[in-house]
């Protein structure tokens, strides 16, 4: 047989082996999935959604702006003593603790299999996707340049390391995901500045911050790296999913390889996590930052107050946030050169303000959240600046995140169409909750006001007084009419 006979008879022989095993790869893969998806579905809770339970887990996914909600919401109405020993500060989880009543963490939903079920409410803030790319990528080169107050990165590692060990506390390095990302930037970051030292010049081929390859990693090295494919893309739909690489479920590292190899079995991973933002009591959105805090405040605040406040439990521990703030440090401690306003932990500016919780109310919630935020926000900003000097001229503004290049653009929304497919679903959710909380609070309101006090007399007595003196006027009034038409005619 002719040789060239031979090697396409091979050639045919192999593409239909390999294709037998991608069809056979592909069936147990979306096997996988499925099973996943059917199990997560079932166990979904059937139970009034809208009614607060025992216990309260926020699910903060990425870059959102949980943690507002945490030190300005959730601290201001939470007692201690009431928080579960994994929120942020607290890294051991302890599904025993019977006065447990709040979870907050960066942990995706499968930590829910250690909550009681049908016991647990959940809340969330999405928030769009690329918008939370840029704040992954800014917040991992703004922690990791913290660290170049160092000579190098051992100096830096091995500092980082004593801190960790001799304080309480949690430093940023000890929570998902940020343990990943903030090492692989600062082993980046030192190995750039070496690289410059070497060169010995200080000459930048780029003003663009997130193209300025001599001193950071560019944005675009960064989404297309495996490590952010692996926690960053997609890390929304992951998280509500329960399918990240801290996930508490021993199939969640097939399914998410099944569907990282076979993009359609996506749309499984989706139908669970839309179905969990269902279930939810609340669902926020970070750009509808104003109307998220509102309906926060009405729809969650006031049923924590309702519940806790017959338990005494709001107000035990009115100044437990202050007592608090020497129990974990941020990782601008490890510069010993910063002035005082740099140091010290995430919650520094947030919980200095002393709050009378004894008598809590949702628009006095409201009151105090608008003061914790806007000393929140000024001590982010200070913090901020702080790191970015270490790396300028590089700095992340809303202008330069405007000029960055369409096909970057792009790029993110290709690499997080779940995220995108999952955010649009969440917007008619936080359409529909905005609706009923507006039309539940005008029916309040409405009641209310008939009871409003008018002059010192309720404005109920006030028409019954004047009800008949307004009926005699129509009376006198139509009665005049016809007699002006009588007259006419």
């Amino acid at each position: 047989m002719d040789s060239t006979v031979k090697c396409t008879i091979l050639l045919i022989l192999l593409g239909l082996v390999v294709n037998a095993f991608s069809v056979t790869d592909y069936e147990h893969c979306e096997n996988v999935v499925k099973k996943w998806a059917t199990n997560s579905l079932k166990h979904e809770s059937k139970e009034d959604k809208h009614a607060l339970k025992d216990l309260l887990f926020f699910l903060h996914v990425l870059r959102t702006g949980g943690r507002t909600y945490f030190h300005c919401f959730l601290k201001k109405l939470y007692s201690s003593s009431l928080e579960c020993p994994r929120s942020y500060d607290k890294l051991r989880f302890d599904p025993s603790k019977e006065k447990c009543r709040l979870l907050v963490t960066h942990d995706d939903y499968s930590i829910s299999s250690k909550l009681p079920r049908g016991r647990t409410s959940v809340v969330t803030i999405l928030r769009n996707p690329i918008d939370r790319v840029f704040s992954t990528y800014e917040f991992s080169v703004e922690v990791a340049a913290r660290f170049l107050v160092h000579p190098n990165l051992t100096s830096a590692t091995q500092m980082a390391g004593r801190l960790r060990s001799k304080n309480k506390g949690v430093s940023t390095l000890d929570i998902w995901p940020w343990k990943y990302l903030v090492p692989w930037m600062r082993e980046d970051l030192f190995a750039r500045r070496d690289a410059r030292k070497t060169r010995g010049t200080s000459d930048f081929t780029s003003g663009d911050p997130y193209n300025m390859e001599d001193i950071v990693m560019p944005l675009l090295n960064y989404i297309n790296n495996p490590i952010a494919h692996e926690i960053v893309h997609n890390g929304a739909t992951f998280q509500i999913a329960g399918l990240t690489n801290n996930s508490y479920l021993p199939e969640s590292h097939e399914v998410r390889h099944c569907v990282d190899k076979y993009n359609n079995l996506g749309d499984y991973v989706l139908q669970v996590a839309k179905k969990r933002l269902d279930n939810m009591l609340y669902v926020g959105l970070t750009e509808d930052h104003r109307e998220s805090a509102t309906m926060f405040a009405n729809v969650v605040g006031q049923q924590v107050i309702s519940q806790l406040v017959n338990s005494n439990a709001i107000g035990k521990e009115a100044n437990v946030n202050n007592s608090e703030q020497g129990t974990s440090f941020s990782d601008s401690e490890l510069d010993q050169n910063t002035n005082s306003d740099e140091k010290g932990n995430e919650t520094t500016s947030s919980d200095d303000n002393e709050v009378n919780q004894d008598n809590m109310t949702v628009e006095k919630l409201m009151d105090t959240y608008e003061v914790c935020i806007s000393g929140l926000r000024k001590t982010q900003t200070r913090r901020r600046i702080a790191s970015l000097k270490r790396i300028s001229p590089a700095n992340f503004t809303k202008e330069a995140r405007n000029r960055v290049p369409q096909m970057v653009l792009q790029r993110i929304q290709s690499l997080n169409k779940l995220d995108v497919e999952l955010y649009e679903y969440a917007q008619g959710i936080f359409a529909k909750q905005h609706k009923q909380a507006a039309e539940k609070l005008f029916d309040a309101r409405t009641l209310g006001s008939i009871f409003i006090y008018w002059g010192g007399i309720k404005l109920w007595d006030a028409c019954l007084w004047t009800m008949p003196f307004v009926l005699l006027f129509i009376f006198l009034f139509v009665n005049a009419k016809r007699r002006t038409l009588k007259l006419k005619i």
